[in-house]
Order: structure tokens, then C-alpha cells, then sequence
């Protein structure tokens, strides 16, 4: 079967994608109304929806991002350097824009590389600098104030570096060109069955599905309770990437390879069935109770004309009242029904796991 992923170049609503600020990475859902920070920055990615990945965004003053228009830079200036800088005193005096001054353009609208051009005006030390000290105090205050950021499709290399750069503890200091060794040399291709023990958060999880591109099938085994996916989710992997995605715990391995493992017998669906007759019989109860109802109002307005006003007031209530435990019950219902479809699908994923596993003939 095939399986078209990553081949959308554009951003869609409820994508996974990963902004980027110079070395900085963050990987986020795309969502509307819903904002988003990011080094010290809030805004919306509202507008970015539509757009090619890779783009880059100025962030606006609302919180909104735009485009940025490639300018080319044109220098007419002969470039003024110093030959050192040892004669440059840094006591903080050599700026003539104070805070105020830098807030004041900020809330007029002011880009940030325009603020940069005017802090290079107003540096007194500035063309006293060696060549090497400009460049890198134009790149020091461009990533102070220039709000720029690009939105990139997630994949093994930006989401490794992402992880090892942000949360190295979270895949064990796991660098990106080990993982790379690890593909290469671990058999990895589309078409064969593979088995994954990680405990890098689903790095190394995600890292294989991509590569396998939907074709084959893999085994993940997990120690404790459940597997951690949280970086595989970052991926955006469409819903058939999972159909041949299996999970095994470690704690039955050795029952399995002793002939030992023994799992709940399967239902032949979830049970809907019993729910739906008791649903039912509910409804029954409640419309006999409905029409005892109906005769005992009958029969007090004949016999108690006065109190007809605050008995309509009571019997208001109570039908509120039944009205709230109806849908409690409901709710309650559809609850169990859902909890249990979702045991019924682990168990039914558990046994397939299991009978992949009994076949011994893994790829890698």
C-alpha cells in the first residue's frame, strides 16, 4: 500500500511543524487562535497556513507573522574597520540610543533592522572595530532585534538536533550522525520487519517509520507500563503509518520464548450490544415513569386546584432532574463503551505483536 507523506509543500492546519531561529529549533502543531512562544516571543500562526515550508516570517507588533521580502543588501559605502581593537573602551557609553529611545521606535512600528542600521549610526565605536567585531555585532543585535523565524517540515536531522540541542537528557545525549550510523547499519528499508528498543522518547522510533515510509512492519518493545512516543508525534505521520506499528512489553518477552505467554481471550467486537439493551430498557423505565407521572398531576389539579402553581414548579424540577441523570447515565455509558474499544484494540494489537514475534524472522 502505498502512503503519501511529506510530499505537501505547504502548511496546513493541524500539521506538526518546527520553527527555527538561527540555531534554535521548536516543534509545534499548527493550530489557529493558539499562541505560540518562542524565544521570549509570542505570536500566531494563523497567517503562516498556506504557505510553502521554509518560509520565513517577520513577527509583526500584533503578534501575527508576514512574509519577509528578500531585499538584496547593496553596500555603496566603502566598509570603515579598524585595524584592532585595543584602544575600544567598553564603559557602556559608546551608544547614544538609550532603552527609551530603542522602545520608542519598537512602538512605532519600527523593523527590527531598521533599529539595528540606527544602533550602528549611534555606535561612536562602531568604525573604530576590526571587520570580524562588526560582523558580529550586527549578527548579535539582528538576533536581538530582529523577530524573524522559519517554518521547516519535521524530519530525523532537524528533530535530532532539536532534541539534542533543547533536551540532550531526554534521548540519552543521543547525537544525530550515531543515529544516522544506527539507520545505515541496522538494516533499516521499506519492506522489512523491524524491532525498536529505545528509550529515547520515540526519536529512534520515528527515525525508522520515516525511513520504512510506511511499508514493512515494526515491533516496539517498552519496559514499564506503556511506550513513550512523545518525539515520534512530533514527526506528523499520517494514520496508515500506524496500522503496522505493533507494541510488546518487555515484562512478557520470556513467556513468549517459553511458550508460556497466555492473553484474554478476544471479543469478536466491542461489547455494544449489552449497552445498547440496558440504554434501552432505560428508556422503557423512564417512559412508564413518565406516564405515572402524567396520571398523579391528573389527579392532584382535580383534587387540589390551589396548590396547581407549585406543583407545576415541582414537577419542573424534578423533570430537570431527570433530565441531568439521564445524561449523566449517558455519558457514563458512552465512557465504558470507548474504554472498552480501546482495551479490546490494545489487546488486539498485543496478539498480533505477539504472533510477528513467534515467527522469528526479523530484518533487523
Amino acid at each position: 500500500m502505498a502512503v503519501e507523506w511529506g510530499l505537501s509543500p505547504r502548511i496546513c492546519e493541524g500539521d506538526c511543524a518546527v520553527l527555527k531561529r538561527g540555531d534554535v529549533f521548536k516543534a509545534v502543531a499548527v493550530l489557529r487562535q493558539r499562541k505560540i512562544i518562542f524565544e521570549k516571543q509570542g505570536f500566531y500562526l494563523d497567517n503562516a497556513i498556506g504557505h510553502v515550508y521554509g518560509t520565513t516570517f517577520e513577527v509583526t507588533s500584533d503578534g501575527n507573522l508576514q512574509p519577509k521580502r528578500q531585499v538584496e543588501e547593496t553596500t555603496t559605502e566603502t566598509k570603515e574597520a579598524g585595524t584592532d581593537n585595543r584602544n575600544i573602551v567598553d564603559d557602556g557609553k559608546s551608544q547614544k540610543l538609550t532603552h527609551d529611545d530603542i522602545k520608542a521606535l519598537k512602538d512605532k512600528g519600527i523593523k527590527g533592522q531598521e533599529i539595528v542600521q540606527q544602533l550602528i549610526e549611534n555606535s561612536t565605536t562602531f568604525r573604530d572595530k576590526t571587520e570580524f567585531a562588526q560582523d558580529k555585532y550586527i549578527k548579535k543585535k539582528k538576533k536581538k532585534y530582529e523577530a524573524v523565524i522559519t517554518i521547516v517540515k519535521p524530519s530525523t536531522r532537524i528533530l535530532s538536533t532539536m532534541y539534542y540541542a533543547r533536551e540532550p537528557g531526554k534521548i540519552i545525549h543521543l547525537r544525530y550522525d550515531t543515529l544516522a550510523q544506527m539507520l545505515t547499519l541496522g538494516n533499516v528499508r521499506a519492506g522489512n520487519k523491524m524491532i525498536v528498543m529505545e528509550t529515547c522518547a520515540g526519536l529512534v522510533l520515528g527515525a525508522v517509520m520515516e525511513r520504512m515510509g510506511g511499508y514493512g512492519s515494526i515491533i516496539q518493545m517498552y519496559p514499564g507500563g506503556g511506550p513513550i512516543r512523545a518525539a515520534t508525534s512530533c514527526f506528523g505521520f499520517p494514520k496508515p503509518f500506524f496500522n503496522n506499528l505493533h507494541e510488546f512489553p518487555l515484562s512478557k518477552v520470556d513467556s513468549l520464548l517459553c511458550g508460556t505467554l497466555s492473553l484474554e481471550t478476544l471479543p469478536s467486537e466491542p461489547e455494544d450490544t449489552a449497552l445498547t439493551e440496558e440504554e434501552t430498557n432505560g428508556l422503557v423505565d423512564e417512559k412508564q415513569t413518565s406516564v405515572q407521572g402524567t396520571e398523579e398531576e391528573s389527579s392532584a389539579e382535580t383534587a387540589m386546584e390551589i396548590n396547581q402553581t407549585e406543583e407545576q414548579e415541582t414537577m419542573d424540577i424534578n423533570a430537570e432532574d431527570a433530565e441531568f441523570k439521564e445524561n449523566k447515565e449517558r455519558e457514563n455509558k458512552e465512557n465504558v463503551r470507548e474504554k472498552q474499544r480501546k482495551q479490546w484494540e490494545r489487546t488486539k494489537k498485543l496478539t498480533e505483536a505477539a504472533a510477528l514475534l513467534r515467527e522469528k524472522n526479523a530484518d533487523g
